[in-house]
């Protein structure tokens, strides 16, 4: 996260909202809370059931624009190594991201005492925790330990392509263009194709299209910009259309014209937007492991209830929202993450230091010279 100073309103409150929709959608979407919230309010949960899911793409455009501002705000190539960018990103997303994984081993162990549900994962094995600790789950098929988490995978696998094309292009012009072409190849034929979903080139359009509205809103000619994001949409949706895109392009519009105009960094000035938007990764990683310990407390005490579903969902939700605050605040901040990499670094080193000095295993590591 940026600096309060630095924070940008319309970005926050889009998270805000985006994060709270997501949460919607698993509320709606796992274990007996879910089925009997669904029963006695069919239509506005079914709504988040089904629809709710799609607030992911407000993240893709939001990461996609973001992504443009720190790699190539001007429109440049760029022009150091992607390698210690890509690592950087990889520590920013996985020191919250495994805290999280390890509090929904224990929610799932806790609720399948209480509860037998689909919802609630398999006991999780070295491999399928390896494969998690390298956002290589659902490449390699291992079914995902916690709600939502393919999210982080691709977010990562999206920065590293963006900033490989970057790199590669190696001149002004060429490099905002390699985005753009490999955004279209991703809404004209990759995002129609879901046997793409867990590789970067299925959501890519959605994430061009944030970088793309970064770059229009720092141009004189921006309506020409604009016009080129429309068309290249527009024709994709012709194409096949989906709401999903629709939703990407019209995040994407507002971003650019937000930026462009200034409403960017004013408005809306709404604390608790800010706040949560400041926190909705947390939300993200955490409200998972609190629902499947809803859900268990909820069979454990044995309520079937309208009223009782109710009252556990929106304990649930608060309770999130609280988890988050302090799961910000000691594992995802900016202060909190700088010291558990210290710490984690600490410990290689010194771990590094021991195995140099057995005799069998300091045969095997490489000396310094």
């Amino acid at each position: 996260m940026s600096q309060n100073s630095n924070r940008m309103p319309l970005i926050d409150a889009l998270k805000a909202v985006a994060a709270l929709l997501v949460l919607l959608n698993h509320f709606s979407s796992y274990g007996p809370l879910a089925e009997a919230a669904r029963q006695a309010f069919p239509g506005i949960f079914g709504w988040f059931f089904e629809y709710g899911r799609m607030a992911v793409q407000v993240f893709l455009v939001i990461a996609g624009f973001l992504a443009a501002r720190g790699l190539s705000s001007q429109g440049q190539a760029l022009d150091v190594s992607p390698l210690p960018l890509i690592w950087k990103r990889y520590l920013r997303l996985v020191v919250p991201y495994l805290a999280a994984i390890g509090l929904a081993i224990v929610a799932a162990a806790i609720a399948d005492h209480w509860l037998d549900d689909d919802a609630i994962p398999a006991r999780a094995t070295f491999l399928q925790w390896l494969a998690h600790a390298t956002l290589l789950h659902g490449v390699l098929g291992f079914d995902a330990l916690s709600a939502g988490v393919w999210y982080i995978a691709i977010d990562f696998q999206l920065f590293a392509l963006m900033a490989l094309l970057l790199w590669s292009g190696r001149t002004r012009i060429v490099a905002p263009a390699l985005v753009l072409l490999v955004a279209s190849a991703s809404l004209f034929w990759f995002n129609r194709d879901a046997s793409w979903d867990n590789w970067a080139i299925y959501f890519f359009g959605s994430y061009g299209l944030g970088a793309a509205a970064w770059w229009a809103s720092d141009r004189k000619q921006l309506s020409a910009w604009m016009g080129v994001i429309l068309t290249i949409a527009i024709a994709a949706l012709i194409v096949d259309f989906r709401l999903r895109i629709v939703l990407a392009v019209a995040v994407a519009l507002l971003l650019g014209f937000g930026r462009r105009s200034g409403l960017l960094e004013q408005w809306p000035n709404a604390r608790p937007l800010a706040f949560l938007g400041q926190i909705s990764y947390s939300i993200f990683l955490v409200h998972f492991p609190v629902l499947l310990i809803a859900n268990g407390l909820y069979a454990r005490l044995g309520l079937d209830s309208t009223a009782s579903a109710m009252i556990g969902l929106i304990l649930a939700w608060a309770t999130s929202i609280a988890a988050a605050t302090l799961f910000y605040r000691w594992i995802e901040s900016p202060e909190a993450s700088r010291r558990i990499t210290g710490a984690l670094g600490w410990l290689f080193g010194n771990a590094m230091i021991i195995a140099r000095r057995v005799p069998v295993i300091g045969t095997l590591l490489p000396r310094r010279t």
